[in-house]
């Protein structure tokens, strides 16, 4: 038998090489089922008096099929025409409870026959708290978002998933979601806090450490909602400090993935094992776009916390924590990446393909801690009064935008002083040999960025 079977000499080889070129293009493009007629018209055309290579060029056209409809292409099509679907007049991740409620009333309309909404009660100003609910699937999926009001960035993907949900409904990619999970959506659980933007409601409690007490009715609310759908699968979403390191390296952490547990022992059952395998799915999404920035959260059980519980009473719960990300304080990029997340694990999990996943990618992702400033001035000395001497330090600063007076306004507060060698920042400034009056620079003082810059010739 000839060694090289299929491609015998270098004209043919070139042939098949242009043949499987064009096959893989039009597969990236098309859904499964439109691709394996394809595959059928190429065989038959293109092996026509080339019997040799029939076998190989059939097994190879099937490969490709096979791995371009994996979600890679899906997840790269979401990432690469993001712009075209994301809702552009969000422009601020100090998005307002009015905002989404006016969004919400527009998917109303345009999801027409997709989406419906229900009115689960109000906040405890008052403020109206919505679920909508998308799909036939066997599968149920409940994602909630905002239960602490300064962590946005979650609410605005989930409004750009629908979105694009919206300008593709007709596609083979959310046709496939939609008749494969039943996707409940609570965008916005603490709008009192949102309005605010601050962590905890208008009573002033963590709503997240009152899973137990069920004190809140923003909590009953998210608590009655799981009990009566009881769904398969959760997605609890947040963001975190935008300073943590992933383990001990010097990249910022800007996705947090956690499957929490639900007892102290940290006891796997089939409930958190399935969270692990969505886990590690999203671990091997968010990498395409974030490679080395993804860490695990601690999961410490704390029998308070919704995530925790929500694991317990059934549900398979992943949390997603939004980090840091260089000059994207406002977390419009992680939006983009989040929203193509959500996408792309749904379809997964409207295939089944998640529960190949290998929990390792998952259970091998370093955990994250406070190894970063937004900024670190490098060995300035701070000269002091009265006789006293100068010494040479480093200036921990941490950069916020907060809103004062109805505006938002950037504010840098130096959070410590001394040898900062082992800690990472956005930006390094050397101050060596460059003098300043200590009694502008103390401890948790806000500092003007430019006058320093001036001081220390930057």
């Amino acid at each position: 038998m000839n060694r090289d079977f299929a491609f015998q000499n270098t004209k043919k080889r070139r042939h098949n090489q242009r043949v499987l070129l064009l096959f893989a293009r039009r597969v990236g493009r098309l859904a499964v089922r439109r691709s394996l007629a394809y595959i059928m018209k190429i065989y038959a055309k293109e092996t026509r008096g080339h019997a040799k290579g029939r076998l190989t060029l059939l097994c190879t056209l099937i490969l490709i099929t096979m791995k371009s409809s994996s979600q890679v292409p899906f997840t790269q099509h979401l990432f690469e025409t993001y712009e075209k679907y994301t809702a552009a007049d969000i422009t601020t991740n100090r998005i307002s409870h009015a905002s989404v409620m006016s969004h919400i009333d527009r998917f109303t309309e345009s999801l027409n026959g997709i989406m419906t909404v229900e009115d689960l009660g109000r906040s405890a100003e008052g403020r109206a708290i919505k679920l909508l609910k998308l799909g036939a699937g066997s599968t149920t999926v409940f994602m909630w978002s905002q239960m602490h009001g300064d962590e946005p960035t979650a609410t605005m993907a989930l409004i750009d998933m629908l979105s694009y949900i919206r300008d593709n409904r007709e596609t083979p990619e959310v046709k496939s979601i939609l008749a494969g999970v039943t996707i409940l959506i609570l965008p916005m659980l603490n709008p009192d806090g949102a309005e605010r933007f601050q962590r905890r409601t208008a009573l002033g409690i963590d709503m997240n450490r009152d899973a137990a007490r069920l004190q809140t009715p923003e909590a009953q609310i998210l608590k009655n909602t799981r009990d009566r759908y009881n769904p398969q699968i959760g997605f609890n979403l947040h963001d975190m400090d935008t300073r943590f390191t992933v383990g001990t390296s010097d990249k910022v952490a800007a996705i947090a993935l956690l499957a929490p547990a639900f007892d102290h022992a940290k006891t796997d059952n089939p409930v958190r094992a399935r969270a692990k395998k969505v886990a590690a799915t999203l671990a091997d999404i968010f990498n395409q776009y974030l490679e080395g920035h993804i860490s695990r959260y601690d999961d410490s059980y704390d029998p308070r916390a919704f995530g925790d519980r929500v694991q317990g009473w059934g549900t398979s719960t992943v949390l997603i924590e939004s980090g840091g990300w260089k000059n994207d304080p406002r977390k419009m990029f992680l939006r983009k990446v989040n929203c193509v997340a959500y996408l792309s694990v749904l379809q997964a999990i409207a295939t089944g393909s998640y529960e190949s996943s290998d929990v390792a990618r998952y259970e091998t992702l370093n955990e994250h801690r406070r190894g970063l400033y937004d900024m670190i001035v490098e060995k300035v000395t701070l000269k002091f009064e009265h006789d006293m001497p100068s010494v040479v330090a480093d200036l921990g600063i941490d950069i916020s935008e907060i809103l004062h007076a109805g505006a938002i306004r950037t504010e840098a507060r130096i959070m410590d002083i001394g040898d900062l060698s082992p800690f990472h920042a956005f930006e390094r400034v050397n101050a060596e040999g460059m003098a300043i009056d200590a009694s502008t620079m103390k401890l948790e003082s806000i500092v003007d960025l430019d006058k320093l810059r001036s001081l220390i010739g930057k």
